[in-house]
């Protein structure tokens, strides 16, 4: 009897002990953020967002099917050296190791993808990044959600053809193309080319020398040519100096289009009223009017666990871009563990995840951000799942849409994607994954 009745306890401990690592499952999100250096205010606010919305799923629900959602920040300064340092030190971290990273750098996702790949481990550039990486037969570890910059070049141009009163009106048209003088300033110059060619407008491109300080003789050669729209490739300082110096010679905030990175409360505010009338291209709407937004400005930062000092900050662009990435690596592992368990994923399981989103407007809504960002469904053939871009306008006090949602012009850019990702795989001697047999 007595050895039975040892036995069962054995065995209960061993259940209870089980039991117990089970509830105590955790979900490790690394977070290489960058706090400090020249893009600190809007890579404070990006993470911040972040980290409160994990936070805020973890005070609301427990974490995700019962698994607590845990994190890591490592300091990058959006350099590409101290982006793979982080990488390295954080990516075994956790009981299954990293869930997947979102550097919100071009230049480190590219120093990193390699390892990323042979390490299994996606990376979420949304908003960035290679736009070829849409392909997931080619990049099945590179997830450029939402929309990527070849998609929103393309919208750029349908939103001044709107503006203009058709995209027939665009004939005979010239637009400048002032871009930051590096490869991301350099990246939507294919889809520009095909854009003019497809639509017969002149495009003339001007080079702005890193970091944009300076630019005078840039918008002199602006108002010699006498644009009917500016499109901006801006990013960093280069935003508020192109403001001031298109006030300067007289060319008008309006005939403005700018790119997403040149368009938050960062951009403006150090323009002034110089800003006024300047639009640009958004993937995620900004403002506190969306239920989630305030239910953390009410949960989280009640409750003392914000973030961020400045709660000036929150729904301000940069952080509900935060919010978004968020919820696209929270949603992930949601719907990957209803293939493989709740239980702690690995990076390879989180992939299937966010090869297999559907954030329709109906979960959106219930998310408590409808219409902060289109619809996004990916595949094994689209790690992108949307496209749209949608343009906002600043008032000299806040952002204001001044268009609806613009879907990417993909008998342009399917080509181009194609042709790029095949150069890519042929490169690296990549076997391109079939997706008909993907699930």
């Amino acid at each position: 009897m007595k050895h039975f009745a040892l036995k069962s306890l054995t065995f209960a401990v061993a259940g209870l002990m089980a039991a117990g690592t089970a509830l105590a499952a955790e979900q490790f999100i690394p977070i290489p953020s960058y706090r400090v250096g020249p893009y600190a205010s809007g890579g404070a606010k990006y993470y911040g967002g972040m980290i409160d919305y994990i936070n805020y799923v973890n005070m609301k629900e427990g974490g995700v099917g019962g698994v607590k959602l845990t994190y890591e920040e490592c300091e990058t300064e959006y350099k590409n050296d101290r982006g793979v340092e982080c990488y390295e030190r954080l990516k075994k971290k956790g009981e299954a190791g990293a869930s997947a990273f979102n550097f919100m750098s071009t230049g480190i996702t590219y120093a990193t993808m390699d390892r990323a790949a042979a390490d299994k481990i996606p990376l979420m550039t949304i908003g960035f990044g290679r736009a070829d990486a849409k392909d997931g037969s080619v990049f099945p570890y590179v997830f450029p959600l939402v929309t990527s910059y070849w998609s929103q070049a393309t919208a750029k141009i349908q939103f001044i053809g709107q503006r203009l009163g058709g995209m027939d009106k665009l004939k005979g048209k010239k637009i400048v193309n002032l871009y930051h003088g590096s490869a991301y300033g350099k990246e939507t110059l294919p889809v520009l080319d095909a854009m003019a060619k497809k639509h017969g407008f002149e495009l003339v491109n001007v080079e702005v020398p890193a970091p944009g300080t300076e630019q005078q003789s840039q918008w002199l050669e602006v108002r010699r040519q006498k644009p009917d729209f500016v499109i901006l490739r801006s990013w960093g300082v280069m935003t508020p100096a192109a403001i001031k110096a298109a006030a300067k010679v007289g060319y008008p905030r309006d005939k403005i289009v700018a790119v997403w990175w040149g368009g938050s409360e960062e951009d403006v505010v150090p323009a002034g009223e110089a800003a006024k009338g300047y639009i640009a291209g958004a993937f995620a709407a900004d403002g506190k009017n969306f239920p989630l937004i305030q239910e953390i400005e009410k949960t989280v930062y009640g409750a003392g666990k914000g973030n961020l000092s400045d709660k000036t900050a929150i729904g301000t662009v940069n952080y509900n871009r935060g919010i978004v990435g968020g919820i696209m690596m929270v949603e992930a592992i949601r719907v990957a563990q209803g293939k493989f368990g709740k239980k702690a994923l690995n990076g390879d399981e989180v992939r299937w995840g966010l090869e297999n989103l559907n954030l329709s407007q109906d979960r959106l809504k219930t998310l408590g951000v409808a219409n902060m960002i289109p619809a996004v469904k990916t595949s094994c053939a689209n790690h992108e799942g949307s496209g749209y871009t949608r343009f906002m306008q600043w008032d000299g006090k806040a952002w204001k849409p001044v268009s609806n949602w613009i879907a990417p012009d993909n008998a342009v850019l399917d080509p181009l994607i194609k042709a790029s990702a095949a150069k890519y795989a042929q490169e690296k001697n990549i076997k391109p994954r079939d997706c008909s047999k993907e699930q």
